[in-house]
């Protein structure tokens, strides 16, 4: 696909009062429909534009104009530039902080301060994205409403993401040579092992030279005795008499 010319309308309306193409060939130059060409050389688009000259702006010669314009089936070719501009990439500055964030900015500076000591001044500008000065009124309680500043996490504020945090965290704990996961260890669920009262509770502290018992029959209840009346008036019999001598 080739280059688009610069300024596509200004150029095409250069080129329809200027030259001979016919609507095809500028709109295939211009990148334009050919309604849209017709209609610039109506009056009816591109009303009060000034057209470009695309010659003086080195997009295309003379010669090639009039070649196009003997042969109505040839398409022009834009010139390639021959001096090759390098594109200055963004460099990374202070983080844009919305304006209704802007108020909780010193909350977020006193939450970085006292949890992250070692992040430098520069990377707490590029997170909260705001001046040395700033940091330095926070730290030493000289800010002008330092009464009311308290720390707060800027990742629930939304200043700024938690991966931005951590990479700063753990590209300013590298520098100070202090190991990036030092952090406390991930609690997970205790083993059953652990757990008393559990069957694999038991099987771990089983004690192999323990003996071992089959188990036992449930025991049997004891026969219940059985009495007759001969037996119950014998036993009455020695009271009568204790009664009767009393």
């Amino acid at each position: 696909m080739s280059r688009v010319p610069l300024m596509p309308k200004a150029t095409a309306v250069w080129l329809v009062e200027n030259t001979g193409l016919t609507f095809r060939q500028i709109a295939d130059f211009c990148h334009l429909h050919e309604l849209e060409v017709k209609g610039i050389a109506d009056g009816d688009v591109a009303a009060g534009i000034k057209g470009l000259d695309p010659i003086t702006g080195g997009q295309i010669t003379r010669e090639e104009i009039e070649k196009a314009e003997k042969d109505s089936d040839y398409r022009l070719k834009i010139l390639e530039s021959k001096v090759n501009i390098q594109v200055q990439k963004a460099t990374s500055g202070p983080r844009y902080t919305p304006v209704s964030r802007r108020g909780d900015r010193p909350d977020a500076i006193a939450w970085l301060l006292r949890y992250h000591p070692e992040l430098p001044d520069s990377a707490i500008m590029k997170l909260v994205g705001t001046t040395k000065s700033t940091i330095t009124s926070v730290r030493d309680r000289s800010h002008w409403n330092a009464a009311n500043i308290k720390p707060v996490d800027p990742v629930s504020l939304g200043i700024c993401s938690q991966l931005d945090l951590d990479f700063a965290v753990q590209k300013a704990a590298r520098k100070a040579g202090k190991p990036a996961n030092d952090a406390a260890p991930v609690r997970t669920l205790i083993p059953a092992s652990e757990v008393e009262g559990t069957a694999a509770h038991a099987a771990s502290h089983y004690d192999e030279d323990q003996p071992t018992f089959a188990p036992s029959d449930p025991a049997q209840k004891e026969a219940e005795p059985r009495y007759d009346a001969n037996s119950v008036f014998a036993k009455l019999k020695p009271l009568k008499r204790q009664n009767d001598e009393e």
